[in-house]
């Protein structure tokens, strides 16, 4: 490992977004570096809701994209590069003129309502699986564009290329178009067996096969910064890198593992757990218990699961916040300390819990449908939806090792959601293993590993990932009250199996 000139990272997802710079630093000479990183730009990621359509704010997040850079090197940083990572499968159309056509739909609007159904009675479940490797998810790229194509949309008579939106933001400030692989394999409209866009499938549909641009592997060097942008930011040209661009897939690069067989959960507004494989896993028993194959950085592959996530919680505060009781996350967090365990759960991926105008009468309907005590007080509800999240996090687990054939000792926990101390302890509890958090930062740490690898800064991912374990201590979680835990598992499953 050599010294370098520090990279930035944009990690955005779906509430907020970070521009973070990344620098390896040592002590003294001749000590290994570590990997020393400041925020330096945070900014808020509120979608707009127009007419019947809900949309993404992108002219303000390329906005806030500009402020981070312009910040950076007014804090006296040098990057050499930047990188970006996001929430995947949504996308902007570009028309023969290089211009956007109109403002990028939002995963979670309603245009896809009843879509996985009607694709699969066009094309197939089975075959749609087959060649994807991918669970069936009603906001996935598939859903919106031929959504689209029935609605008879004329933004796909003039459009040119299709950039998802990473890629997006990387055309915005350089000029050129590029479409990233992990990206992508979140679209199901990438065949995994051939490594390549489905064409077949995409005519099919009544989309044009030329709207979708040859994947580029993670760090691949897309281009610079532009002049113009240059000019308006007074920033220098620096390298823009293609890094693992889905935000999940940077995450992993990050989990600091002592193996390559190693259980993982990215936890924020949505949880993704799985577990990392050289080749994808597409049979009968990933298609039947809804696993997804996603795309990953080093010629490797995701075996994971969808999780609603912490988006039950942040709806709840949020509606709570307008109702003129604000409570910060911590003091959620200890509401559902104080509040009595295991009086109800609710199966986090019921699509009721998608995007509900008031989302804890969502889960008081859920809970008297399914027979169980009503959550009232605020840290009911919330210990609700925190044991149900751990307890879910349990059962993919034991599918994970069902379809794999592999056991995991523990569960690496990363992402922003590890913070909440109580949810990595329930989720040790349930599982009855020890749980590793850390990093929090992880799809920027991940985002910047890509860099330093594409600037010859580190060797190998390997070496990065020493570099995560010297520089990020990991909080360790170990079960408690393993027979009340079972317990409450076996009520879990009754009670969530009965109401999917």
């Amino acid at each position: 490992m050599k010294d370098t000139s520090a990279v930035l990272a944009f990690d955005m997802g779906a509430s907020s977004g970070r521009a973070l710079i990344g620098e390896i630093v040592r002590e003294e000479e001749g000590n290994l570096g570590k990997l020393r990183i400041t925020e330096i730009h945070r900014f808020p990621n509120i979608p707009i809701q127009m007419g019947e359509h809900l949309h993404w704010n992108i002219a303000a997040l390329f906005q806030e994209v500009k402020n981070g850079i312009q910040k950076a090197f007014q804090s006296g940083f040098t990057p050499i590069s930047y990188g970006m990572d996001t929430w995947g499968v949504d996308f902007g159309l570009i028309d023969r003129n290089g211009e956007l056509i109109g403002i990028p739909y939002h995963y979670r609007d309603t245009q896809t309502i009843d879509m996985v159904e009607k694709t699969c009675a066009q094309v197939g479940r089975q075959r749609l699986f087959d060649e994807s490797g991918l669970e069936f998810m009603p906001f996935n790229t598939i859903f919106q564009l031929h959504a689209m194509v029935k609605a008879n949309s004329p933004k796909l008579d003039i459009a040119d290329k299709l950039l998802l939106t990473p890629d997006l933001l990387h055309y915005f400030l350089t000029g050129e178009q590029v479409c990233e692989f992990t990206m992508a394999t979140t679209t199901q409209l990438y065949h995994m067996k051939n490594r390549a866009w489905n064409i077949q499938l995409i005519q099919e549909l009544g989309l044009d096969p030329s709207l979708f641009l040859d994947p580029i592997e993670p760090g691949t060097i897309i281009g610079q910064l532009q002049q113009s942008v240059c000019k308006e930011l007074n920033v220098p040209a620096i390298r823009a890198i293609a890094v693992a661009s889905h935000d999940t897939e940077s995450a992993v690069v990050a989990v600091p593992a002592d193996s390559t067989s190693f259980a993982y959960l990215v936890c924020g507004t949505w949880s993704l757990l799985g577990t990392e494989l050289s080749e994808p896993l597409i049979n009968q028993d990933v298609l039947e218990l809804e696993f997804s194959n996603e795309g990953g950085a080093f010629g490797t592959f995701q075996l994971l699961k969808n999780i609603m996530g912490l988006w039950i919680v942040q709806e709840c505060k949020r509606q709570w916040d307008r109702e003129g009781g604000e409570h910060s996350f911590s003091e959620l967090v200890e509401l559902a300390r104080e509040a009595e365990p295991f009086r109800s759960f609710i199966a986090p991926d019921d699509l009721r819990f998608m995007n509900p105008p008031d989302m804890t009468a969502a889960i008081q309907n859920y809970c008297r449908e399914t027979g169980q005590t009503v959550p009232h007080s605020k840290g009911e509800i919330v210990r609700c939806i925190y044991e149900s999240l751990a307890l879910r996090y349990r059962e993919v687990l034991e599918r994970v090792e069902q379809l794999t054939g592999n056991y995991y000792a523990g569960l690496h926990m990363v992402g922003g959601g590890i913070q909440n101390e109580l949810l990595c302890q329930f989720t040790a509890n349930a599982l009855g293993r020890p749980v590793w958090a850390g990093p929090i930062e992880a799809s920027a740490i991940g985002n910047m590993l890509v860099q330093f690898i594409a600037n010859g800064t580190i060797q190998s991912r390997e070496e990065g990932i020493e570099l995560v374990k010297r520089s990020f201590p990991l909080a360790l979680y170990k079960p408690e009250k393993s027979e009340e835990w079972d317990q409450a598992f076996i009520k879990f499953i009754s009670i969530t199996a009965v109401s999917v």
